[in-house]
């Protein structure tokens, strides 16, 4: 199932994505008698029900609920209040071999932060700073965090896994490297937080996809195009974790 957020009348909406086309979720919900659905307004409070598993039936309703085309509208973000949002440095094998011909992978996840001022949905403008003359993007997927936990096995980690999305990591590189010296040594490392936490700098959506629609997320197509002309292209197969 594709979950979405829309815009209408002033006020946020849960839509269910079906055949390119946009269902209100509480009609749908309604429909269904799901007791307690019907006053949801957002995706995270979908999630924070525990009950994302029983909407799966909202779908076969779809044709009879009133819908409008998806290219019709502007979604938001399909997560409007994230607690984190952390991101993998490096974390495809072509990527790393952009900083060097020998492997630079990281021998273990390096994680840096952006916050929720970056969040903007798919089709938002992104806004490059005046004081920045080297905006960059990676497009990246996004794996969504349905429920809280702590300690969690290895085996068990993909059940609190809600859904995927797409989502783009702009940064502004002359920021990041702020702290370098001209040789390139830097006392402090990268600076993440000044070169990837500004304003709009990180696109998500266009919708939450659950897990059930996804088999194997290791082997996912991933691509991006700047003005019509494709920049990258490769697969969540070359993911270093």
């Amino acid at each position: 199932m594709k979950l979405a957020h829309y815009v209408r009348d002033g006020s946020t909406r849960v839509e269910v994505v079906h055949e390119e086309r946009l269902f209100d979720f509480q009609d749908l919900a309604k429909r269904l008698q799901m007791t307690g659905f019907s006053e949801m307004t957002t995706i995270e409070s979908i999630l924070a029900s525990g009950r994302l598993s029983s909407l799966l039936a909202l779908e076969n309703l779809a044709g009879n609920v009133q819908a409008f085309p998806v290219e019709s509208v502007t979604l938001r973000s399909p997560i409007l209040n994230p607690e984190k949002i952390l991101l993998m440095a490096v974390n495809y094998h072509s990527h790393s071999k952009e900083f060097s011909q020998k492997d630079s992978t990281p021998k273990e996840p390096y994680l840096f932060t952006k916050f929720r001022n970056s969040l903007i949905g798919s089709g938002d403008p992104i806004l490059v700073p005046k004081v920045s003359q080297q905006a960059d993007w990676e497009v990246e997927l996004a794996v969504i965090i349905g429920k809280a936990g702590k300690n969690i096995s290895k085996k068990d980690a993909m059940s609190y896994v809600a859904g995927y999305a797409v989502s783009n990591d702009i940064s502004f590189r002359d920021w990041q490297l702020s702290t370098c010296r001209p040789d390139g040594t830097t006392m402090l490392g990268l600076n993440w937080v000044k070169g990837k936490g500004l304003d709009s700098s990180f696109p998500l959506g266009p919708w939450l996809v659950t897990v059930d629609e996804v088999p194997n997320s290791h082997n996912l197509g991933i691509s991006l195009t700047v003005n019509g002309k494709t920049r990258q292209q490769s697969t969540t197969g070359d993911m270093v974790f």
